[in-house]
């Protein structure tokens, strides 16, 4: 009873956020009886066969099949889909309490966790088999201890570990380390942090990338190549030939190979470079991805860019203007687009090689049929719900613009108040009296810190842009985005909010 009188103030004062959590449970519940045990995308197939021989693979790099090695031993994709599931609902939690401890307001926090929380795509997503909902995690749970903890060694530490673990499992989480690095070292030395600072960057970077080179070091043991993956020149090639124009880049004979005759406007999706027979590339002898493939490749790529830059950048701008459209356009195409709606029907078995042997060794994984159970009406019920619950693009780029608005209002703010002959130090001097009026410290009321926003909305940018500038746009590209943004953004409107004391709810993080 003494706990219980404990709890219920405290799901009283968080009961609309409990409401969309409860929400999103029951619809993820919906979920896997409607779709069991799980839904499989191609990258499925590849994903079981590396967790099952566990070995690197050239493509994409095992920190999801060791994830799915894990949960082996339980023989139950449904088991993988309900942990995903689990990683979805903690995501919204995170956000929700990272939100509250940097000052804002709890309507704020339930805003920012709802697009996670409640978007069909998010929770269809994470009952497919692919990296996303684990990689998500993994970003969103380094942005907020970054946000809600001082920066110790120890978390510096955790935070580097946790990049790393997501540079595992997608490598688009790389540039990630850098710009959580970056941010460390700028907000120390302008703190003045000086030997805890030192140390802290030290700790983050040994548990980034001590991680990292040891897979590497596996990687080039086991393919002799050096890197995480080796298929970077294939899929950069396959972004250029958007737009290459072999007239202009006037490659050598071993490079002009790879030249698609057809106008830009005349070619198919850039994937299809890498996967269709009748690509320039796969008429190649040999796999598509051997070293003499993707060097061939990247020279290709790389001479394209330097050729052409203003097309690139145009092409890029593009394929990220995609992320930002209204509706869901079908994109790249109907087979690719299919997967991330929930079926109507049982989808057919795999058709592609990689794929049946992706199979065998995925029935060896279940030790039974891999064959997908459509259960109605409940599988009906989240069909209805996909067709209008999901976030447009366009609500995604206001997210995205809230952080800048905000920092512009506060500057505008600041040359209005000097203008009427106010100085910024005589400003910030009333904020801390006025905050300190309201019963809190001057550094928690007056105003939420800008250089949480700017890591998180810069991490947000990355994960945007990276993939349509190295391979493609892809709509679950877009999804581990958003917590991300949505964040950014709540904790972004605090400086514009009437003063109001602060939440004891932990130690602060970097000021």
């Amino acid at each position: 009873m003494a706990q219980i009188r404990r709890v219920a103030p405290w799901a009283r004062t968080h009961r609309w956020f409990l409401g969309v959590l409860g929400l999103g449970a029951f619809l993820r519940i919906l979920t896997m009886i409607g779709y069991r045990p799980a839904l499989w995308f191609p990258d499925s197939y590849t994903y079981v066969v590396t967790a099952m021989r566990l070995r690197p693979d050239l493509v994409r790099p095992a920190g999801y099949p060791i994830f799915l090695r894990l949960l082996e031993p339980l023989h139950s994709f449904a088991v993988v889909t309900f942990v995903q599931h689990l990683l979805g609902l903690a995501v919204g939690v995170m956000v929700y309490l990272t939100v509250l401890r940097r000052g804002a307001p709890a309507w704020a926090g339930i805003l920012a966790s709802v697009p996670v929380l409640l978007d069909a795509y998010q929770i269809e997503l994470e009952h497919l088999l692919v990296s996303d909902s684990l990689f998500t995690f993994l970003i969103v749970a380094a942005a907020c201890l970054t946000l809600t903890r001082a920066p110790s060694p120890w978390t510096a530490a955790a935070v580097g570990l946790l990049l790393a673990a997501a540079t595992l499992t997608r490598t688009v989480g790389l540039p990630l380390i850098a710009v959580f690095a970056f941010f460390l070292l700028w907000y120390g030395y302008r703190d003045g942090a000086g030997r805890t600072l030192r140390r802290s960057l030290v700790a983050f970077l040994l548990a980034a990338l001590v991680p990292i080179g040891a897979y590497g070091g596996w990687f080039y043991a086991t393919n002799h190549r050096v890197g995480l993956v080796g298929a970077n020149g294939v899929f950069l090639y396959s972004r250029t030939m958007a737009f290459a124009d072999c007239a202009v880049m006037k490659p050598p004979p071993d490079v002009a190979v790879l030249c698609d005759p057809r106008p830009p406007e005349s070619r198919p999706p850039s994937q299809e470079y890498i996967w269709d027979a009748a690509s320039p590339l796969v008429r190649l002898p040999g796999i598509t991805f051997t070293r003499e493939t993707d060097t061939l490749a990247g020279r290709f790529a790389w001479l394209a860019i330097r050729s052409q830059p203003l097309d690139y950048a145009g092409s890029v701008l593009s394929e990220l203007g995609r992320s930002f459209a209204d509706g869901r356009p079908i994109y790249p195409n109907p087979e690719t687009y299919g997967y991330y709606e929930f079926p109507a029907t049982v989808p057919p078995p795999p058709g592609r090689h990689p794929a049946v042997v992706g199979k065998m060794f995925a029935e060896r994984y279940e030790q039974g049929s891999l064959t997908v159970r459509i259960a109605e009406p409940y599988a009906a019920w989240m069909r209805a719900y996909q067709k209008v619950a999901f976030m447009p693009g366009s609500l995604l780029l206001a997210v995205l613009l809230v952080p800048p608005a905000v920092a512009g209002t506060r500057a505008w703010s600041r040359r209005k108040s000097a203008q009427a002959g106010d100085t910024v130090a005589g400003a910030r001097a009333w904020s801390r009296r006025k905050s300190s009026q309201a019963g809190g410290s001057a550094g928690n009321l007056c105003m939420i810190t800008t250089k949480g926003v700017s890591l998180t909305w810069v991490a947000a940018l990355v994960l945007l842009v990276v993939p349509p500038a190295t391979a493609e746009f892809d709509y679950r590209y877009v999804l581990p985005v958003v917590p991300l943004a949505c964040l950014a953004a709540a904790i972004a409107i605090r400086p514009v909010l009437v003063l109001e004391p602060a939440r004891d709810l932990g130690p602060q993080p970097i000021k």
